[in-house]
């Protein structure tokens, strides 16, 4: 959630930030700006109603008789006012809470202004394959061969990369409750996506173990000691890719439920543009230790996430298309996540607790990966040639054929 205060000491900044990521994302901004200043003089003139019952009750003191039944009779409709607007001022505020959290998180000043066409691309590595046969795309590769079922490496390998840099492993739950979501920011402006139980108080399946890793700290004041706290989590995620219809229906592309293994770091304020940088280089050591090749892409303004303060996207070449698939988004949050969910830090002993940062990267989607290491690897005679690095998580084989798994010299 961005920082109330905006609304009163820049909101100029709001507006110049929000509408770079276009039209959608100013589109209820008015609507919480006229509710703000609503409960802001509503509450100056309670403020100034509870200060007059203060001078008046003093006096209180020092008169007798009708002044002080007349005295008396003033508290009671000035108690009465303040009731009254005390409970508007509730709904005002219920109001402006529920309007904030349609709101994105404000954009870096270095993340590229525009659309999907003005991402930048920062880096590659790699060069794709030439092939001198016909490529074949992967689900055609999986039937050939029997498999696509070797998952299990691939995510073994990747929480192996992750635990050896520091992560730690954790086993979340699928079913969360609305205000883990909320926290995240799924919720609410991605309601149309969620896979959710039924009755009054649903719990809702994870779209990614951010949500799980973000909010294992809700509510919670960290010391300063703790911090980067840096977690990974493998599990299925859900999401019904509403408005997708259509779009990557054969293969691993796009799916209801895939895997992914997640990372996910807090840390102080001061650390978080270095600890971005650190989870994208972890994704990218996954990817080079798989020798597939990608490139690295600053998302524009308009093509981040919701609570994305900036973004890189890791793409991996797919040689059946000819171009190259995000695989892997690296967001530096700031502190709005930690905002929605209560997240806080304490730097030293005495001081006041403040807000953390909250970053999150896929390290990486599982069946993007396979997809990526079957259509990649795959040669002349219709086997595939699996890298040295995932060789160990497979008992040393280093092909796959149509009879199984193969080592190779």
């Amino acid at each position: 959630m961005i920082d109330p205060r905006l609304l009163t000491e820049n909101l100029d900044l709001l507006h110049e930030r929000l509408g770079t990521r276009g039209a959608g994302a100013t589109a209820r901004l008015d609507e919480l700006e006229a509710t703000h200043i609503a409960w802001k003089q509503l509450k100056q003139e309670i403020d100034a109603a509870k200060f007059r019952q203060g001078e008046r009750s003093q006096q209180m003191k020092v008169l007798k008789g009708e002044e002080q039944a007349a005295l008396r009779q003033e508290l009671k409709e000035l108690s009465d006012g303040i009731k009254e607007k005390q409970k508007y001022l509730n709904e005002l505020e219920e109001k402006r809470d529920s309007l904030l959290l349609f709101i994105p998180n404000l954009p870096k000043m270095d993340v590229p202004v525009g659309d999907e066409t003005h991402n930048q691309r920062m880096r590659s590595w790699g060069t794709p394959r030439t092939f001198d046969f016909p490529v074949a795309p992967h689900w055609e590769i999986g039937a050939r061969l029997g498999i696509l079922d070797f998952e299990r490496a691939l995510i073994e390998f990747m929480l192996d990369m992750h635990r050896r840099a520091g992560y730690t492993e954790i086993s979340p739950p699928l079913l969360v409750k609305r205000d883990a979501m909320v926290g995240t920011g799924q919720l609410p402006n991605l309601e149309a996506d969620a896979y959710k139980t039924a009755g009054e108080d649903p719990y809702y399946l994870i779209p990614t173990a951010e949500v799980v890793l973000v909010n294992h700290h809700r509510e919670e004041i960290l010391e300063a000691a703790q911090l980067p706290v840096k977690y990974a989590a493998a599990t299925p995620c859900f999401r019904s890719e509403a408005g997708s219809y259509g779009r990557d229906v054969r293969g691993l592309i796009r799916q209801h439920q895939f895997t992914k293994v997640e990372m996910v770091q807090i840390t102080t304020p001061a650390d978080s543009d270095a600890a971005l940088e650190a989870i994208t280089g972890q994704a990218e050591a996954i990817l080079q230790a798989l020798e597939l090749p990608y490139q690295v892409i600053l998302l524009s303004t308009g093509d981040m996430g919701f609570s994305s303060a900036m973004t890189y996207d890791l793409e991996v070449w797919i040689p059946s298309e000819g171009k190259y698939r995000e695989i892997s988004s690296c967001s530096n949050c700031l502190d709005f996540q930690a905002r929605r969910a209560r997240i806080r830090y304490r730097a030293g002993a005495e001081s006041k607790p403040e807000l953390v940062h909250t970053l999150n990267g896929s390290g990486l989607a599982v069946g993007r990966t396979l997809l990526a290491l079957l259509e990649n690897g795959q040669q002349a005679d219709g086997s595939v040639i699996l890298p040295a690095a995932l060789r160990p998580f497979l008992g040393g084989a280093g092909r796959i054929t149509s009879a199984g798994l193969e080592n190779i010299g």
